[in-house]
């Protein structure tokens, strides 16, 4: 990584003389070069450029949001780079709040509606093009030289259907800004301290769930971005079972790798760390320190999602066999959680309770752990009770999916785990059995084994479909399925 200047901004550029990073190799810009890189350069504007895929959809997303709020100013801002060390950064991710009610992706965008006649008008506040005449674009860290090309305000406006400003004059507009004020918290500080006097957490949480209970049902845009990420992630999970062998060799770093390259080759990046749990790793619900053997006549859990280039995440695990082929324990397990799931699927229709399918996946697997002796002399009622099947299947049976793994996260208890499903909406259902290697309480062949099985669900008008079904999940299938792909 090249690393002759030191980032700054274009207001320190034009106040103050260049400063160089320590330690590198100029010794400062001569007149004559900071004159020539100001000229010779072609006009690369964009015209005619036709809105994004879902500016109709986003459209929508903010007249809603306006009409739940009206008369108020409410801000919405993208996010900042993140230092990972030193002077690098993690790659950026835009907030799902203000991705979902813009479209844009990119770092520092704020969107902002301003009370107006009739709701509100929509003002999206980006970074122009990097400006050549203060030499901003090749001595900024962040300059277009540096990083690349964004897109001028004018091509922003036609890509996301909302007029575009300035961002760097918002801080200073919004400090002078009257009336009620809300704003996203936890993205962008600058955005914040603008606002300081302006608001109130209380406010500020209220615009928040709002905007995750929006999401809980989705519109066809969002649905078609889920199947994608499906789709995607099968190819993924298909991608892992050509490798094993080669995992078998190095590690489950191997498994993580190859599903990171079809993420990040059919989307935009993974939507969540990746588990790549073989063997006793499949006890720990979220292995994601990848580091492990793989070994013949384990299992393998993995878990992982794709998420897509406009961030919307699937969420799916499969166990498997590493050699291709289940021992009697194992299948005997697995074809457990298999029935569990199947019962769990089965309840998510419109109208049913979203605790509807935990309920009917607990049932059975708390059944099964009767009957297989674990619990003593306990009544499956007796169990569920005082849920002592918790100490295997450990967590709730699922959770919505969209933007975010563990999507509508700050939404209302009575419209979350309390509320009613609804076409539209899409969740997990991932059941599990987890014997941990050091649990005496169970025979010893049992211990070190987990399973979990995890589809992605849609409600529909007469049921649900399950947008993950291209992936084998009854055990025999899955037994011939791995055997095609390593043929």
């Amino acid at each position: 990584m090249s690393e002759e200047l030191a980032p700054e901004t274009p207001e320190t550029a034009e106040a103050e003389p260049i400063k160089q990073r320590k330690n590198g190799l100029y010794p400062g810009i001569s007149d004559e070069l900071a004159e020539n890189m100001k000229s010779g350069w072609a006009d690369t504007e964009l015209h005619g450029l036709e809105p994004i895929a879902q500016a109709s959809y986003t459209a929508a997303r903010r007249a809603a949001l306006s009409a739940r709020f009206p008369g108020e100013r409410l801000v919405i801002p993208a996010g900042n780079l993140k230092t990972r060390s030193n002077d690098t950064e993690y790659a950026f991710r835009a907030s799902t709040e203000y991705a979902y009610l813009t479209g844009d992706l990119t770092q520092d965008g704020v969107l902002v509606l301003e009370p107006a006649e009739g709701g509100h008008e929509a003002t999206v506040y980006l970074l122009p093009r990097s400006d050549r005449e203060n030499g901003e674009f090749w001595l900024d860290g962040q300059g277009e030289l540096w990083v690349g090309r964004r897109n001028s305000l004018t091509e922003a406006e036609q890509l996301l259907g909302i007029p575009a400003k300035d961002v760097r004059e918002l801080p200073a507009a919004l400090t002078g800004a009257t009336g009620p004020v809300r704003n996203v918290r936890g993205h962008d500080a600058g955005i914040e301290a603008a606002l300081t006097d302006k608001v109130t957490a209380e406010r500020d949480e209220e615009l928040r769930v709002f905007l995750s209970e929006a999401r809980l049902v989705k519109d066809a845009f969002e649905i078609a971005e889920l199947q994608k990420a499906c789709d995607a992630t099968a190819r993924g999970f298909e991608d892992v079972v050509k490798v094993l062998d080669r995992a078998e060799a190095t590690s489950e770093r191997y498994i993580e790798g190859t599903f990171f390259l079809r993420a990040r080759v059919d989307g935009n990046d993974i939507g969540y760390g990746s588990i790549c749990a073989a063997g006793p790793h499949a006890t720990t619900l979220h292995w994601v320190r990848n580091d492990g053997a793989v070994r013949s006549g384990e299992l393998l859990l993995l878990d992982a999602g794709v998420e897509t280039n406009e961030l919307y995440t699937a969420d799916v695990t499969r166990t498997l066999p590493i050699n291709g082929t289940f021992s009697p324990l194992q299948r005997k397990i697995y074809d457990a959680v298999y029935e569990a799931q199947e019962a769990g699927i089965a309840a998510v229709k419109p109208g049913a309770a979203f605790r509807d399918f935990h309920d009917a996946a607990q049932r059975v697997l708390t059944e099964k752990l009767v009957e297989w002796g674990l619990l003593g002399d306990l009544t499956v009622e007796k169990v569920l009770e005082l849920g002592l099947q918790r100490r295997w299947t450990l967590h709730g049976t699922g959770h919505m999916l969209g933007m975010d793994v563990h999507d509508c996260a700050v939404a209302r208890t009575e419209s979350y785990v309390n509320g009613t499903l609804e076409p539209g909406v899409c969740l997990t259902v991932e059941p599990g059995l987890y014997f941990q290697a050091d649990d005496l309480t169970v025979p010893e062949e049992y211990r070190g084994i987990g399973v979990r099985i995890e589809d992605d669900i849609l409600v529909t008008e007469d049921g649900n479909r399950n947008l993950s079904a291209a992936l084998p999940r009854r055990s025999d299938e899955v037994e011939a399925w791995m055997a095609r792909l390593k043929a």
